[in-house]
């Protein structure tokens, strides 16, 4: 199965924010798209990085003062890991464990397209071995 797929059940919609917004409004997107990243883009469809709820947790931990006051390109990831629509759900649930990340920014042609999280990974996994089940099943009754 190919990235594309996931992309065509959810959308291809990205919550997307730039690197000068305010921590306390990257929060707020955070909570108001119910996701757990945001990728940090112009607005242009270019990627400029990634921020995640692990991101500020990591960087509360080391902050003297108030984080809040900060901008997200203080605390974004800009060695983003990326795939494309072409990719296998199987290699990027490879990459996902690899390199511990939840979320993958889907680009086209160095364009954001979408995003996939562990949990659209997991999902479409768990929909795959159902399938698979269920043809067992009719396969085996068919006899």
């Amino acid at each position: 199965m190919l990235v594309a797929s996931i992309l065509e059940a959810k959308g291809s919609v990205v919550a997307t924010v730039p690197r000068s917004t305010p921590l306390t409004v990257v929060v707020t997107e955070l909570v108001r798209h119910r996701v757990g990243a945001l990728v940090v883009s112009p607005g242009d469809g270019s990627v400029d990085g990634i921020v995640s709820e692990r991101d500020i947790v990591h960087r509360l931990s080391g902050v003297r003062g108030d984080l809040f006051d900060q901008v997200v390109e203080s605390v974004m990831s800009t060695q983003v890991i990326t795939c494309t629509p072409e990719d296998t759900v199987q290699s990027v649930m490879e990459l996902m464990t690899d390199r511990h990340i939840r979320h993958v920014p889907v680009v086209v042609d160095d364009r954001l397209c979408g995003i996939i999280s562990i949990g659209d990974v997991v999902k479409t996994r768990i929909d795959e071995l159902e399938r698979d089940r269920n043809e067992l099943m009719h396969y085996i009754g068919a006899r």
